[in-house]
């Protein structure tokens, strides 16, 4: 389907998906997947197929919804290295008329594998002498057939309530409470397909903003240019200084307390960051242990100062590879001001017949490189 040595492959299927046959893929006609951050992912196939073809049969029968689930993996072989894009449930289906009588258009979209931990009520469930880390760890062994394997981080506020006291109880389904527990303590949800088919990582912890950049997106440069758009807005009047207030039960007085948005996870990618022009509350706070509320403080500090944000497209294959989303990566010929590292926060994969192409957005706390020079 591809060219420039991308392979793609696509597996669909009941829990176990199995790799599409040649005659299947030759119908597929775009494949869309968007991962963020953050978040639920999701991806689109799109067929153009004979009125007559069993495709049509094989997707009506789970009536649009995800049971009998399907299950559908997507890996684009670049260079001899496999990617795994995508490992989703389809959510939903659309047949659109084609061009002409003989053909449609099978329009189908999904979520990545959290989907499934997003139906069932589980209100009430008991956890004694749990902790949030140990409650997680559960919640995601829960989903084991799906090759789900939980990476927790403990956090800092490792509470352990005593039965006697108090016993923590589920609230709504798995994801939302795997969310709400996040919250809870500054950290964030997502999962990450791979590292080989059929397998996912489910990540809870803190969101980290370190570790080596991906091939630097270079624009103006003639020759070295590998990207088709790049642009960026610096908006310094969103930029507030956060802060959380605490209740002291003694004196009965509230306590403001600044908050910095800078930690070793999420260091200063830009050297000048931009100018606080107001205080900005971390609402919902007041209560918390101060430990607790200073965590849940910086997490929000560290999101709310991404003042610079990007947005732009590629070629993967002149680009040389494949971007993705929560990493790093080197900017050249923006200008000193954008110049340097960013955060990819969205990344939306898009496969034509003999074309890949991104589309991908980043974010960054300040003006300026903080490195001499950025690495090609």
């Amino acid at each position: 389907m591809l060219k420039g040595g991308i392979q793609l492959t696509v597996m669909i299927g009941p829990l176990v998906p199995l790799t599409l046959p040649q005659t299947v893929l030759d119908a597929l006609d775009e494949v869309t997947v968007t991962t963020n951050d953050v978040g639920k992912s999701g991806f689109q196939l799109s067929f153009t197929l004979s009125t007559q073809s069993p495709l049509h049969t094989l997707f009506l029968l789970t009536g649009g919804s995800t049971f009998p689930i399907v299950r559908v993996i997507i890996i684009v072989t670049l260079n001899g290295m496999p990617h795994i894009l995508m490992d989703g449930i389809v959510t939903n289906h659309q047949i659109i008329p084609g061009n002409d009588a003989a053909h449609t258009t099978l329009s189908i979209t999904g979520e990545d594998v959290s989907v499934l931990m997003d139906k069932i009520d589980w209100s009430g469930f008991p956890y004694p002498a749990v902790p949030a880390e140990g409650r997680v760890a559960l919640l995601v062994a829960k989903y084991a057939f799906l090759g789900l394997a939980p990476m927790v981080i403990p956090s800092m506020l490792v509470d352990v309530p005593i039965p006697t006291t108090l016993i923590p109880t589920h609230k709504g389904t798995d994801l939302a409470y795997i969310n709400e527990l996040a919250e809870k303590v500054g950290y964030v949800f997502y999962i990450e397909p791979g590292p080989a088919p059929g397998m996912n990582i489910a990540y809870w912890g803190p969101q980290i903003k370190v570790g080596l950049p991906q091939p630097a997106l270079s624009i103006n440069m003639d020759a070295a240019t590998n990207v088709e758009s790049l642009s960026f807005n610096f908006d310094n009047e969103s930029k507030g200084l956060p802060t959380i207030f605490l209740y002291n039960e003694i004196s009965k007085i509230i306590i403001p307390i600044p908050i910095p948005d800078i930690t070793p996870l999420n260091p200063p990618l830009g050297l000048v960051p931009p100018i606080a022009t107001h205080l900005r509350p971390v609402r919902g706070v007041a209560k918390y242990s101060p430990p607790r509320a200073i965590m849940i403080g910086l997490a929000k500090a560290a999101k709310w100062a991404d003042a610079v944000k990007g947005e732009g497209s590629l070629d993967v294959l002149r680009y040389g590879h494949i971007l993705k989303a929560r990493q790093l990566v080197g900017v050249r010929g923006a200008g000193p001001a954008f110049d340097g590292l960013h955060y990819v926060s969205s990344v939306s994969h898009k496969i034509k017949r003999g074309e890949y192409k991104q589309s991908f957005k980043l974010s960054r706390n300040g003006l300026l490189s903080t490195i001499p020079a950025v690495p090609p």
